[in-house]
């Protein structure tokens, strides 16, 4: 009887471990499961040892004998992965600096390999940027990083393919490797897309009471622009738009963000709603009261949250990275201004009629609806049973045009 094809994931994210007890995000969790459900065969996953537990929003403490998946938890160097990779069907590997060595070693063993990207060069300078203010610091960092670029770029070419989240690191690598392929991360499943009763009573809801109801969701931090949000209420309130903002989420600049809304006198008009369930409270308090997205990200990270908050049925507006004009050119729906300029985007906020606000709102659930959870799955999987020479159960996916991602 022939072995089972195993296919192993290596993730660049850490596990956090005490005694037999892993803090893992559902995510992750269930990113895995899908894994085992599309791949025939078993499933491993080897993740690296932190004493650190992160700021994910959705982190849980499991027990191992709750782990629905084989975890392996060792350092991400050769001497202490080779026994675990060999003989796989299939590794698939990271785009980060603790992994570029990999592809060499899956081709010495024989092994095809993978990597997934998600961080362009630029956007790792625009993080770097918004975490130093030193200039020293920030030459060394960008210096480092892009001596790591090199390493990434030559790691993609010995790989058998690469998979890309996002439309700013398949720009990067498509040339690099022919069986690259373009896909957007999100956690929304087809249960969870809006209708169009809820769009309808939405509509209805802003036009009636002629107030615009904006939202954020996500970790309030530098990196996401999470300040900003303040900025731009102070200038739509200036500008003589009725709104109101609410901002979902935690993080290490919420009690700066609290402060400046008293000091601005913005009280009644920006409301701070917590760390909210992801299915059970967030998606269904986007769908139902969002009709704007503010987006002030100040890096191009492929983030689930546009895709996320396109199923709800609401279009985006936000700065200009490269990330959020990657998917505004690939679904035709939402709006981007200039990076760091919270003036200009109340600006076009106010500019925006009811009929667009509509427009743009159906545009960005059709999108969604090609790009649910499953069908994002099934076709990396589809790749990744390719790569291993494995008879595919669907059409092979390996391009933008055929992920239905957008002709670049």
């Amino acid at each position: 009887m022939s072995k089972e094809p195993t296919l192993v994931l290596v993730p660049a994210l850490p596990v956090a471990q005490s005694e037999n007890a892993f803090v893992l995000t559902r995510k992750f969790i269930s990113g895995v499961q899908e894994h085992q459900r599309l791949w025939p065969g078993p499933v491993d996953v080897i993740m690296e040892p932190t004493s650190t537990v992160g700021d994910n929003l959705d982190n849980i403490t499991v027990m191992r004998e709750d782990l629905p998946f084989n975890l392996i938890v060792l350092p991400h160097v050769a001497s202490e992965m080779e026994e675990f990779l060999l003989g796989a069907a299939l590794v698939m590997l990271t785009v980060h600096y603790r992994q570029a060595h990999l592809a060499e070693v899956c081709a010495r063993l024989g092994v095809p390999c993978a990597y997934a990207s998600e961080y362009s060069l630029r956007t790792r300078l625009q993080i770097a940027r918004t975490a130093t203010s030193n200039p020293l610091k920030l030459i060394r960092k960008a210096m480092w990083e892009l001596g790591q670029e090199r390493r990434n770029r030559k790691a993609i070419i010995h790989a058998t393919g690469v998979q890309c989240n996002g439309t700013p690191t398949y720009e990067a690598y498509r040339t690099l490797n022919s069986k690259a392929m373009l896909y957007f991360d999100t956690r929304v499943d087809s249960r969870m897309l809006a209708d169009e009763s809820t769009l309808q009573q939405r509509f209805e809801a802003r036009r009636t009471g002629g107030k615009l109801r904006l939202v954020f969701s996500g970790r309030l931090i530098a990196m996401k622009g999470a300040d900003h949000l303040v900025r731009v209420a102070h200038a739509l309130r200036d500008r003589g738009r009725p709104f109101e903002l609410f901002i979902c989420g935690t993080g290490t600049l919420e009690q700066q963000m609290r402060e400046d809304v008293r000091n601005r006198g913005l009280a009644d008009l920006v409301h701070f709603k917590g760390n909210l369930d992801f299915e059970r409270e967030l998606m269904p308090f986007v769908r139902e009261y969002g009709d704007l997205f503010i987006c002030c990200h100040r890096q191009g990270d492929p983030s689930c949250t546009y895709l996320e908050t396109m199923a709800c049925g609401v279009p985006i507006i936000g700065y200009d990275n490269e990330a959020l004009r990657g998917i505004v050119s690939a679904s035709g729906a939402g709006w981007t201004t200039p990076m760091d300029r919270p003036g200009k985007l109340a600006k076009l906020i106010v500019s925006l009629c009811d009929q667009e606000i509509e427009q743009q709102s159906r545009r960005s659930l059709a999108f969604a609806h090609d790009h649910t959870f499953e069908k994002e799955f099934e076709r990396r999987m589809a790749h990744a049973r390719n790569l291993a020479g494995l008879t595919s159960s669907g059409p092979i996916l390996a391009d933008a045009d055929s992920a239905g991602g957008p002709t670049l």
